[in-house]
């Protein structure tokens, strides 16, 4: 069932600007993309955070990056210690966030990082679809955390989604949860983004949680909208300032013009999303009286 009021009326949708590392490390460039992920119209833009000794072994921490052409390191390990803000840093790009009007969120990958940006306060902290099952982090989140925790579901089986949910309704705090749909692929083409997805997870999990969301990893803007109106309040993207960058997530993720283009297009889907107030509204009856044929 597609999730809106019942006064028939979808909620207003709610933009997220992924641009994670897509930074390059560089907390100007940092800034910017918050810059312009307001001036672009969206809801809120995000970042990610790791502890990289501890989310990753030794053996992948000192291995080759699997793509050398992106790699900002000598090994996997420097490469993402590269592309890694420390916590006043994430500090700073809170405060200049909401200083602009937008709201700051980040992605944890591990325990550290989850205690580490609830200290911030955000108004939600995101679950990347690989850690969605890690339950130290999950625990966290679920007990020392107030704000929603929003949680994505690519690669990951139905069995492993009602896991978190129930884990979450143990304690009554299941209610604070959005789920998002999501195919993990960089890009995802568009026989693999498998939207109806967004309405089974309804099916199972429509009043357990607060809300629903997408996030896409396809290209363009085409199909943002159908993910909105079968449900998903949410729908993030990632962004970059230029697609040609180097890093692994350049390539999927929206440039200003496109996110630009998907905030507008979604609130102006969100506005067209009404019923009559009347059989003949008052744009419609200049015309009637004008064109309307009458018996003579």
């Amino acid at each position: 069932m597609v999730q809106v009021s019942v006064k028939g009326k979808y909620q207003a949708p709610k933009v997220v600007s992924e641009i994670g590392c897509n930074h390059k490390g560089d907390f100007n460039i940092a800034k910017e993309l918050l810059k312009l992920s307001k001036d672009a119209g969206v809801y809120a833009a995000k970042f990610q955070k790791r502890h990289n000794k501890e989310l990753l072994t030794p053996e992948q921490y000192n291995a080759p990056h699997p793509n050398p052409a992106n790699s900002y390191g000598k090994t996997y390990g420097e490469h993402r210690e590269f592309l890694e803000f420390n916590l006043d840093q994430h500090s700073e790009l809170k405060k200049y966030s909401e200083s602009i009007g937008l709201v700051y969120s980040t992605s944890v990958w591990d325990t550290t990082s989850a205690k580490e940006i609830i200290q911030l306060n955000p108004e939600f902290i995101k679950v990347p679809s690989a850690c969605n099952t890690h339950m130290d982090m999950l625990g966290v989140l679920r007990d020392e955390y107030k704000g929603e925790v929003h949680i994505s579901t690519g690669m990951t089986t139905v069995a492993e989604q009602e896991k978190f949910v129930k884990f979450f309704e143990e304690k009554g705090q299941a209610n604070r949860l959005v789920v998002y749909s999501c195919t993990s692929g960089y890009p995802v083409p568009f026989e693999n983004v498998c939207m109806l997805e967004l309405l089974k997870m309804q099916d199972r999990f429509q009043g357990r949680v607060k809300e629903f969301a997408f996030s896409g990893h396809h290209l363009g803007i085409a199909i943002d909208v159908a993910a909105y109106t079968l449900g998903a309040v949410w729908v993030e993207r990632h962004f970059t300032k230029d697609r040609t960058w180097k890093g692994t997530d350049h390539a999927a993720s929206l440039e200003y013009a496109g996110l630009q283009k998907l905030a507008r297009d979604l609130n102006s889907t969100y506005q067209a999303l009404t019923y009559k107030e009347t059989e003949i509204l008052p744009i419609e009856q200049v015309q009637r009286d004008k064109l309307k044929y009458r018996d003579r």
